[in-house]
Parts: C-alpha cells; sequence; structure tokens
C-alpha cells in the first residue's frame, strides 16, 4: 500500500484490548468510550492539511435529458481547481450492487430528483458549494414514473431502455386452485423509511505515487466498493486500496457506493487530497432508502384458525436504480408469509424501477413490510372466528422440521408459539390512574388531554428472517490472525475487511481471539482491503460468518503452535492445549512455555470460510433451500391511544427472540432495543415523503425518528437453542427486532381505535378519520 505522505488525521488506528471478556461475556467495548465522550474518530473527521473540498452538482429532476452542461463559469471561480463531469470518467461509467445500471454521473439522462451531474473540487468546501450552483445544465424535462404498480402498465414511461421490471418472483407450492371454509384479504401500504444514521456520508482520497489511490471512507462493503471504483477509474484493484473510516451507524444505507468514486476522481484529476462530507438533506438524496411497497393478501383457514391457504402480492418499488432490489423481492417473497405452517402458497413479489429516489437495504430486508401486512390479516382472521390474537399465531406456528412456503425445512429451534407465550405472560404495565403525568400521556407536555379520550391497546406479533447471503450466492469472510510473543507477553493480532459500523464486531472478533487462543491481549488490526473480503456487514451475518473465519482461523493458528510443541516435547499434539502463554497437557501440568515454542516466530494464517451452501429456487415454483439460517421473534406492545386527537404513546414494548448463542450479552441487548425503535419508527412516524418524484422533507426537522423520550421502557427476554450448523451455536441478532416490533405497535393502535388501519406510518388523522 502506497503511504501518503501526510497520514489523515481521523483515519482509524489498531485497536487493543487487555481486558478480560471471551464467548458469552460481555467486555467494555474498545470504542465504547470514545464514542459517549465525543473522542471518536468518524469518516467525517478525517483531515490532512493540503487536501482540498469536493462538492456534487444533482439534478431537479426525477427524469430529464441533459441537452448540454457549461461548466465555464464554475470553472473560472478563483479557489477552483477541477470541475469534472460524466466525459472525465476514465473507465466505465457504470457501477451498482447487483446490476451495474447506475452512472457515476448522469451522461445523456437523469432518473430521479438528486443524480449526480458534475463534480467541483476547490480549496474549501463553500467556495466548492457555491461552484456548484455555477454549473449551468440544459435539461428536457420527460413524463416521470412515480408510482410502483403504475410502472407495471405496459404504458408507462420506461425508466430504462429494457423496461420498468427489476426482478419478478413466484412461490407456488400445493394447490393452485385452494379453497376455505374462512377467507380474509387486505390492502397495506407500506411508506418509504430512511435508515437516518448519524454520520453523514463522507470520506478521503489520497492520490498515490503509483498512480492508485487511497480512499478512507464510511461503508458496509470494502471490497465490493472496491470493485466497484475499479470498475469507474479503469484501475487494478492494487492500485485502488480502500480503508475502513470511523462509520456513524449504516443499517443499509452504506451498502452502496455514495461519493467514493467522485472523490477518487477528483483526487486523481488534481493530484491532492480530497474530502468530501455531505451535509444532511444531501445525504438524503445520496444513499438508498427502505422500499415503499403496495401489499394485497388473503387467508383462507378452517373454522379452528388453521391455515389453509395464503396468497399474496408485493410490488416493490425500488426507484431509479436496481441496488439490492432484487434481493429484497425475494426475501419478500420467500417470508412474505411470516413464521406460519402453510400447505397452500401463491406469492408474486415484484421489485420495480419508477423515477422515485434508488431503494435498496435497509435493515429487515423486504420482510419487514411484508410482516406489517400478514401479521395485520393474522389479526383480522383472528377477530373473524372469534378467537384469540396469540392463541391463533401459535397453533399455526412453525416448529423444527416443518417446511416453510419455499420447502425448506427447519433444521434448527422454531419457537414460535414459545415466545408468544413469554411475551404474553410478561407482566402487563399498570393501568392509568386517574392523576397522570402529562409525560406519561399521548401529546405529552403538549397538555393536549388529561386523560379524557385516551384508550389503551395491547398488540402482538411474530416474525422470523434469514440470516446471511441466499439463493447459492457465495458467502465467505477471510480472518489472518496472528500469534506472536511482544513484551514477554502473547498477542494475537486479528485481521478481517468486516465493517464495523457500530454493531460492536470488533469486541466479538476479540472474544473470538481471547476463548480460542486463551490469550488475553488481542490486537484489531485497521479494517482495509489488504486482506480477503469479509463480506457486507448486513443481513444479520458478521458474527456468524466473520466470527466463522476468525474462528477457524485461530484453530489453525492454535493446531500449529501445538504441532511445533509436541514436536519438541515428543508428544501427541492432541494431548496437548494452548492456554494463553503456556502450553497444558491433558494432566494439567505446564509442559512448555508459549515463548519457548515460538521464540522470536510469529504464526499466522488466513482462512476463508464458508457457512454451508444455499439453492437458487426454481424459478416458476420458488422451492428450494434458499436461505442458511432463520432467527425468530416476537414483541408485545401497549399503547395509549388519544381517539380524538388521533396521539400516541407507546407505554411498552417487550419481545423475547432466540439468538442462538449470546455471544455478547450486553450487544444482543443493544441490538434489539435498536431494532425495536427503528421498527416502532416506521409504525408512527418516520416516512420520506415523496410527491411526483421529489423529496418534500429532506431534513431530520421534517424526518421525525423517536427520541430517548419516545421509546418506552422494554423487557426483553433472550432464548439461546443453539444452531448446530453455526459457530458457537449463534443466530443472526440485528434485524428481528425490527420486523416485529413495528407491527406490534400497530396492532396495539388498531385495537385501541378500533380502525382497520392498513397503511404505516399511521398518522393522526388516519385515526382520527370517520
Amino acid at each position: 500500500m502506497t503511504t501518503p505522505t501526510k497520514v489523515p488525521t481521523g483515519a482509524p488506528t489498531e485497536t487493543a484490548s487487555t481486558a478480560e471478556g471471551r464467548i458469552g461475556d460481555s467486555p467494555l467495548r474498545p470504542d465504547g468510550v470514545l464514542k459517549v465522550t465525543g473522542e471518536f474518530a468518524y469518516s467525517s473527521d478525517l483531515w490532512m492539511d493540503d487536501m482540498i473540498w469536493g462538492a456534487t452538482l444533482r439534478s431537479p429532476h426525477p427524469h430529464a435529458r441533459i441537452v448540454s452542461v457549461d461548466i465555464g463559469a464554475a470553472l473560472a471561480t478563483p479557489g477552483v481547481c477541477a470541475v469534472l463531469t460524466a466525459d472525465d470518467i476514465p473507465g466505465r461509467n457504470a457501477v451498482g450492487l447487483e446490476h451495474d445500471d447506475q452512472p457515476v454521473l448522469a451522461e445523456r439522462v437523469v432518473r430521479y430528483q438528486g443524480e449526480p451531474v458534475a463534480l467541483v473540487a476547490a480549496d474549501h468546501p463553500e467556495i466548492a458549494r457555491q461552484a456548484v450552483k455555477k454549473i449551468v445544465v440544459d435539461y428536457q424535462v420527460l413524463p416521470a414514473v412515480t408510482d410502483g404498480r403504475q410502472a407495471l402498465d405496459p404504458s408507462a414511461p420506461k425508466v430504462h431502455e429494457h423496461g420498468n421490471l427489476v426482478r419478478h418472483f413466484k412461490i407456488r407450492k400445493g394447490d393452485p386452485a385452494p379453497s376455505a371454509p374462512v377467507v380474509v384479504s387486505l390492502d397495506f401500504e407500506v411508506g418509504m423509511q430512511d435508515q437516518a444514521f448519524l454520520g453523514p456520508e463522507s470520506g478521503l482520497a489520497v492520490p498515490a505515487e503509483d498512480g492508485g489511490v487511497d480512499l478512507y471512507v464510511a461503508t458496509q462493503w470494502l471490497h465490493v466498493d472496491q470493485r466497484q471504483v475499479c470498475q469507474a477509474l479503469g484501475l487494478p484493484p492494487e492500485r485502488v486500496r480502500l480503508s475502513l473510516a470511523g462509520v456513524g451507524g449504516a443499517f443499509g444505507g452504506r451498502e452502496d457506493l455514495s461519493m467514493h468514486v467522485h472523490a477518487c476522481l477528483l483526487a486523481l484529476h488534481t493530484g491532492k487530497p480530497v474530502k468530501m462530507v455531505y451535509n444532511r438533506e444531501e445525504s438524503f438524496f445520496g444513499h438508498v432508502h427502505r422500499h415503499p411497497a403496495d401489499l394485497r393478501y388473503e387467508f383462507g383457514a378452517e373454522a379452528d384458525g388453521t391455515l389453509v391457504y395464503g396468497k399474496v402480492e408485493i410490488i416493490f418499488d425500488g426507484g431509479a436504480y436496481a441496488s439490492s432490489t432484487g434481493a429484497v423481492v425475494a426475501n419478500g417473497a420467500t417470508m412474505g408469509l411470516g413464521p406460519y405452517r402453510i400447505p397452500h402458497v401463491r406469492v408474486d413479489c415484484y421489485g420495480v424501477y419508477t423515477n422515485n429516489p434508488p431503494c435498496g437495504a435497509m435493515r429487515g430486508f423486504g420482510c419487514v413490510q411484508a410482516a406489517f401486512a400478514h401479521e395485520a390479516l393474522m389479526d383480522e382472521l383472528a377477530d373473524r372466528l372469534g378467537l384469540d390474537r396469540v392463541t391463533i399465531r401459535q397453533r399455526n406456528g412453525m416448529r423444527e422440521g416443518d417446511e416453510n412456503i419455499t420447502g425448506q425445512r427447519i433444521d434448527s429451534a422454531a419457537p414460535v408459539a414459545e415466545l408468544l407465550q413469554i411475551v404474553r405472560d410478561m407482566e402487563l404495565p399498570p393501568s392509568a390512574s386517574e392523576q397522570r403525568d402529562l409525560r406519561d400521556l399521548p401529546g405529552g407536555v403538549a397538555n393536549s388531554t388529561h386523560g379524557e379520550g385516551v384508550v389503551r391497546g395491547v398488540g402482538y406479533a411474530v416474525t422470523y428472517k434469514n440470516v446471511g447471503f441466499s439463493e447459492g450466492f457465495d458467502d465467505f469472510s477471510t480472518a489472518r490472525v496472528r500469534l506472536e510473543i511482544t513484551g514477554g507477553e502473547p498477542v494475537a493480532t486479528v485481521h478481517t475487511a468486516a465493517a464495523e459500523v457500530g454493531q460492536g464486531l470488533i469486541t466479538v472478533e476479540q472474544q473470538i481471539c481471547r476463548t480460542e487462543l486463551g490469550v488475553e491481549r488481542v490486537v484489531v488490526h485497521p479494517k482495509d482491503t489488504q486482506v480477503g473480503s469479509g463480506g457486507s456487514t448486513s443481513a444479520s451475518r458478521q458474527t456468524y460468518v466473520t466470527g466463522g473465519a476468525v474462528k477457524a482461523a485461530c484453530e489453525a493458528v492454535r493446531q500449529r503452535v501445538l504441532d511445533r510443541a509436541a514436536a519438541t516435547i515428543g508428544v501427541a499434539a492432541n494431548t496437548l492445549r494452548l492456554d494463553g502463554a503456556k502450553i497444558v497437557a491433558e494432566s494439567g501440568d505446564v509442559v512448555a512455555a508459549l515463548a519457548d515454542v515460538l521464540g522470536g516466530d510469529a504464526v499466522e494464517e488466513t482462512v476463508e470460510w464458508r457457512h454451508r451452501p444455499t439453492q437458487r429456487v426454481d424459478p416458476e415454483t420458488g422451492q428450494g433451500d434458499a436461505h442458511v439460517q432463520y432467527a425468530f421473534s416476537a414483541h408485545r406492545a401497549v399503547v395509549d391511544v388519544d381517539v380524538e386527537l388521533g396521539l400516541v404513546k407507546v407505554v411498552a414494548l417487550d419481545t423475547a427472540q432466540d439468538v442462538g448463542k449470546a455471544i455478547n450479552p450486553d450487544a444482543v441487548m443493544g441490538q434489539i432495543q435498536g431494532g425495536s425503535a427503528q421498527g416502532m419508527g416506521l409504525a408512527l412516524m418516520e416516512e420520506i415523503l415523496v410527491r411526483d418524484g421529489k423529496i418534500l422533507n429532506p431534513s431530520f426537522t421534517d424526518y421525525l425518528i423517536p427520541t430517548i423520550l419516545d421509546m418506552p421502557p422494554m423487557k426483553i427476554e433472550i432464548l439461546e437453542y443453539a444452531d448446530p450448523h453455526a459457530p458457537y451455536g449463534l443466530r443472526g441478532v440485528g434485524e428481528p427486532p425490527t420486523i416485529s416490533s413495528g407491527p406490534a405497535v400497530a396492532a396495539a393502535i388498531r385495537q385501541a381505535s378500533g380502525k382497520a388501519l392498513r397503511r404505516v406510518p399511521i398518522r393522526p388523522e388516519h385515526i382520527t378519520a370517520s
């Protein structure tokens, strides 16, 4: 790697820990104190003394032809170093996660409001921003398609030449024309949610002496970023080196590129380090969002509530470019009927292009939207039959050994009934007293009610989510572990490219090393592309897959050490074990010191680890073993609703989740709390408002997210039913709570208000409408 003449301030450094903390413990996070005291260096803190600043010109139109671009006035601005357009891209002007369908800079046409058209580099950020305003673009506005269902109409404007369909996923199982004595149906709509991470898109590109570039950036997937940057720059991977900068949250929104290629283009063009930082408004245009969805559901059941069939149509609005829409469609389809046994199934799930903002990965990945619909319909079925809403779910809930709707057998725990029973049995919050603190009422200190018109509701939801990548994807991670003696004590160094985005992965890597090698001091090497891919920090996969890679690398290192010790001592290696600084025999006697075995040498192993393979499903029936693991969760929400004003106070949001093995119990609790907050946010308030393809609320003033005052107390119960196929028996944790929390809140509001409420987020006017 070419080292810049000046190291960027804020670039990540090695993280070492000497604190006790093995698998099952909750050690102090190495980055924890720094973050809560404001000392942690995020990507927006990166700095080099001679750097310049980049800015982006974006389209004001959802769909338009670019007639001409005049950069003269911008280029003549004092302090401006460069102005670039699509003509200045040396490689392919096409990037994308699954399909290379998105230009780095728009060339002949723009397909959404906010699409990048030109770049400016200047010696001050304000000069760069003002110069952007001087670029004159002549647009010919074109008809736009801004409705997902309309996009499927053959007469709709085409977003891309090949049409508006990204993917159609079909599932056909059982009787193609089933019937049942009881039939319920509904249409449901889910709005566009933002990941709302606090750290804006930002990074620093540094030109290197070899003609390449070093990019320090906040991201979720270093190697896929590298592939796309190389493609756009026309450079080989060895000349495009990426390092992870401090990440201020992700939740799927950093899987796609933002300023990555733009900063590199400007750095290579000017020969200077270039920093780019989006403000909050630009961030709303600079990353993908959760897909809005239009859902139509029908369930048929016996008179006792046993499900007979499910029919589903889901349309995901993917916006202007594909991103990960194809995979979202697969998830929405394969888990779109919930964790229930249903013998006869017909699912049609579509992902479509529109001229709305691009949508892609967000926590829950296709399952969130479906869960709102299938859980609402389960409530309706229970009410139609006069059954208890928990009991009907337990009656139909999956169990280990059952088949899901793709014909895949659930070969580890599926404790649907138990999770529901746990949350049902949790103590309910006390009933409202006559004298209530305003802060405990809907509307809070706005003093909108003293309790009059307030009705309490209780709602339940249970859902499941796949873990890891699916449908035959080669899902792997690479880990390099080194063991040596430093300063008289054993030190392990672990190097992966798996992104730490705030979830605590670096702590887990240390815990695994301590557990497998017995050492106390573990150094986590900065995350970069100088080691093999760690895959994406998404799909709740990193503790499973990168954890598996670190475990395997540690095992390989340990075996080499024991082989070396055995050869020296003259015993079989399988009679020895490594315990930190000591080699111990079966008898428990210390037979050698690690320092003596290693001398001045280091033992290092690099392992590429894969989970068991998944399968591509049959394209006509959707049958096949699409996923490697499933994780289950249930929520109970208690709400107070002012039915006169439509205001809601979530009083309690209790949950139970099977995590297989809690590698770090405190981190598990944090993931469940945070995921529940995001699910609750979508149920109540979070929505990017888009009208005619234009975002109306690109700010945290108008895009509302739950604060600490909105979050209720949570009772959380963790189950640990080990998955025998996973490292340590663990299951992915981060996404299930986002999926089941929102539908539980929505169910509680429906019960309190008596309204059907077939759209989220639920707004006051929905509750008060006659």
